[in-house]
């Protein structure tokens, strides 16, 4: 008779089990969606001046709210695994020619140069000098892609590889690439400045890249010569925070931390 009397509840129940997981379910993708982040132009910080005003009158897309694709947009992981996965299949294979300098410690450098399709809009020689990301080098597709779009707008392109990344180019001393080493990017730049006197340089920094290239025109003021503009995208003004920042759970970040130390072991055991 009792079990006759408990049998109605048992549906109620079931479905507040099911409506809990559905919430839960549901919060957990708003969470790592980002869903509820408001969307917003971006926070500018320059200095007030005429090239600061210049810059931001020919670049209106600075100002502009960021509008990201739905549902998806707003997660930087997604995006990351999106383009991480779609970037092989559509990513352009711009054609250049592999640089070979052997520095003073018996280490070989490498970039490749890549020429411009069309005439710059300006009429002038301008080259972009490229350093890509930690353990990255010319044939990555991020890097292929903004150099297939340099080309198409009139400039020519040095990309560095950094010392060590690239798996068919052989160590020929006992070192690699580092945080702060500019020896390659600086042969890299030398080469480029006497090989086309005439040539203008726009710096361009990737992650690590930016941190390179940041240091390399501060160290002397000679390496400033011909430079009209440095750019620097998404660089780690600190190493020391990033690591503290890089083995925290929140946002995944110790799960990127791993994915980038077991490249950079497979990295250094490949030149064991």
């Amino acid at each position: 008779m009792s079990a006759m009397l408990e049998t109605p509840e048992l549906p109620a129940v079931f479905d507040g089990v099911k409506l809990a997981a559905v919430a839960a379910v549901l919060y957990v993708i708003v969470r790592c969606l980002n869903l509820k982040s408001p969307t917003a132009p971006p926070e500018l910080i320059y200095q007030d001046s005429a090239l600061a005003r210049f810059l931001l009158k020919s670049c209106p897309l600075l100002t502009k709210e960021y509008i990201p694709p739905l549902i998806w947009g707003k997660s930087g992981h997604i995006q990351t695994a999106l383009y991480g996965k779609m970037g092989r299949v559509r990513s352009p294979h711009p054609y250049g020619l592999r640089k070979y300098l052997t520095m003073s410690d018996g280490a070989t450098a490498t970039f490749d140069l890549f020429e411009p399709q069309l005439e710059h809009c300006i009429g002038e020689d301008v080259t972009m000098v490229i350093c890509p990301g930690i353990a990255n080098h010319s044939e990555k597709q991020y890097i292929r892609t903004f150099v297939d779009y340099a080309q198409k707008n009139g400039y020519r392109c040095a990309v560095l590889n950094h010392l060590g990344a690239l798996p068919n180019i052989e160590l020929t001393s006992p070192r690699m690439f580092t945080y702060g080493c500019t020896w390659e990017f600086g042969a890299m730049v030398n080469y480029i400045k006497k090989t086309y006197p005439q040539t203008q340089l726009v710096v361009v920094g990737f992650s690590l890249g930016g941190n390179i290239v940041c240091k390399y025109l501060g160290e002397s003021q000679a390496n400033q010569e011909r430079v009209l503009c440095c750019v620097s995208v998404c660089q780690g003004y600190s190493a020391l925070r990033a690591q503290e920042t890089f083995m925290q759970w929140d946002q995944c970040r110790r799960f990127y931390n791993f994915l980038m130390a077991d490249n950079m072991k497979k990295i250094i055991l490949s030149h064991r």
